[in-house]
């Protein structure tokens, strides 16, 4: 069962929001909640940064959680976080990144079984679900933290609608992800594919949905070990 956190994130919030419109809500609701504060040293090092995700928590209801919507969700200060939401702020915190949330234009069920159902007939149809928002400065930024859940052994299709409507040509991509049990499976790969011109790190981040609430220690070990990107 997941832990009901509070006041977990006492960093000092450093966020500029990457894209207009209704992010800027995002912006208002992720940078209340800061789990380490800034690391000088890796804001150098990965220069320029933008964290763009792709988080679904199944509920916003941080009561009475079921055991699916813990799976999916971590709760802070009363607040329902997504899983990857909740790690991609803690990379954003620490190296004073941008963040970008990707949302279908159509927002997607809460329901688990239905969710579930639909993830997998946009896998079948490869699908590519229509953004909600696109980032309009991607020009700014040196190193993209993408971050995803593990649907059906796969990123979530909307990952791949933002793989082709953004140019990442030129760019570090670092990906991190949540899943189930089944890691990266292939995504690593899949990003390559989708992104020739951008240099993937494949040290990627992985973390159990398990282990989400525990995860600020593994994130930090994994920042600090990454390559320099800002060359």
């Amino acid at each position: 069962m997941k832990k009901m956190l509070s006041v977990l994130f006492i960093g000092v919030g450093l966020l500029t929001l990457a894209a207009c419109g209704n992010n800027d809500e995002n912006a208002a609701s992720d940078n209340n909640q800061n789990s380490v504060a800034a690391n000088d040293n890796l804001t150098e090092k990965f220069g320029k940064s933008l964290v763009v995700y792709f988080s679904q928590p199944e509920t916003t209801d941080p009561n009475n959680l079921t055991t699916e919507e813990e799976n999916s969700a971590i709760v802070v200060d009363d607040e329902v976080l997504g899983n990857v939401q909740y790690v991609g702020m803690q990379i954003q915190d620490q190296t004073e990144a941008d963040i970008f949330r990707i949302e279908p234009e159509t927002p997607y069920t809460t329901d688990h079984d239905a969710l579930t159902e639909f993830a997998s007939e946009e896998q079948s149809n490869n699908a590519r679900p229509t953004l909600k928002e696109s980032v309009e400065n991607l020009d700014e930024y040196d190193t993209i933290f993408f971050g995803y859940p593990n649907w059906w052994g796969d990123m979530p299709m909307i990952m791949y609608s933002f793989l082709e409507e953004h140019d990442l040509a030129g760019k570090t991509v670092i990906p991190f992800n949540v899943h189930g049990g089944s890691g990266l499976s292939d995504t690593v790969n899949s990003i390559t594919e989708e992104a020739p011109d951008a240099t993937i790190v494949t040290d990627a981040l992985t973390i159990s949905r398990d282990d989400v609430d525990g995860s600020e220690g593994d994130v930090t070990d994994w920042l600090n070990n990454l390559p320099e990107t800002n060359n």
